[in-house]
């Protein structure tokens, strides 16, 4: 028992293979306020790096609601699974079995998503799929580039020293970068494996019109962005509107290195779920609804 929170070690999922940690509020924010799910970044234990999620979690239930951080099958405590799926794939069957022990055991009726790095992009391409996701919280999601990101990118380069000193030893990132990427560049290069660009505009926009609602942060240090607005060039054709809310920690480093940038970020995240959640309701389906989310595909 902590201040205003209780946490417990659970076992879920089909097989009970999936080793997660839920904190619970004392008291719920609402009978109706969603819960939260946090992921996974890449092969990264539960508690996330520097500790984050696990103090982010109680954060989040410190002010009123219940959330779960749990390991995909084969990372941290959980087993590999063993039917023969894909790592993407069983990453999103794994999302589906956190949330169906989450809405049976907690009386869960929506919930917000929370990944950085690969594990926002899990959650965005697994979102869309659920309508009982009514938001998501993407940190450092995976973007393809733009022209502006290109000149930040050469911009932030040409400022250090030691990038001028590869120049002229045939080292510089940056020239091997534009000679292989800028020629093409004008037919919008692909991403490769699950997260490529047509998964996630798809996704993207599938979120729009399912009415979710979505938060995404990036961090100055990260080679995935250069500027606040990359994403709304990145996705022309996805109408984010006022359903995507972005913010930019430019001082910040991927992995949220700092006491300061951590603080900012959960001070960030919890304030945007406290404000959005009243306004969070997850989207209708009629009977029969097919739902598709990249590869993901089933019936309702």
């Amino acid at each position: 028992m902590r201040g205003g929170m209780t946490e417990r070690a659970v076992l879920l999922g089909q097989r009970k293979s999936l080793v997660g940690v839920v904190a619970q509020p004392t008291t719920l924010r609402s009978a109706d306020a969603p819960a939260i799910v946090i992921f996974n970044t890449g092969i990264i234990h539960r508690v996330g790096h520097n500790r984050m999620y696990v103090t982010m979690s109680r954060a989040l239930a410190t002010a009123g609601f219940t959330v779960l951080r749990f390991d995909f099958s084969g990372i941290g405590d959980s087993e590999p699974r063993r039917d023969g799926l894909s790592p993407f794939e069983a990453c999103l069957a794994d999302i589906r079995e956190a949330l169906d022990w989450v809405e049976a055991s907690c009386q869960a009726p929506r919930f917000i998503l929370i990944g950085m790095c690969s594990g926002a992009d899990h959650a965005i391409l697994y979102g869309p799929s659920d309508p009982r996701v009514a938001a998501l919280v993407l940190i450092d999601p995976s973007i393809p580039p733009t022209a502006r990101y290109y000149l930040g990118y050469v911009g932030q380069r040409l400022v250090r020293l030691r990038s001028w000193i590869n120049v002229a030893m045939g080292r510089s990132r940056i020239v091997r970068l534009w000679a292989a990427r800028l020629l093409r560049f004008a037919s919008r290069p692909q991403m490769p494996g699950d997260f490529g660009l047509e998964n996630l505009e798809r996704a993207y926009r599938n979120s729009v019109d399912r009415g979710v609602s979505m938060l995404a942060v990036f961090t100055g240090d990260s080679t995935r962005q250069t500027y606040r607005d990359q994403m709304i060039d990145a996705f022309p054709n996805v109408p984010f509107g006022e359903q995507l809310q972005l913010k930019f920690f430019p001082e910040s480093d991927h992995t949220f290195t700092s006491s300061d940038s951590r603080s900012k970020l959960i001070g960030t995240v919890v304030g945007w779920i406290q404000t959005a959640a009243p306004r969070m309701r997850p989207a209708h389906f009629g009977p029969g609804a097919r739902f598709t989310s990249g590869d993901l595909t089933r019936e309702r």
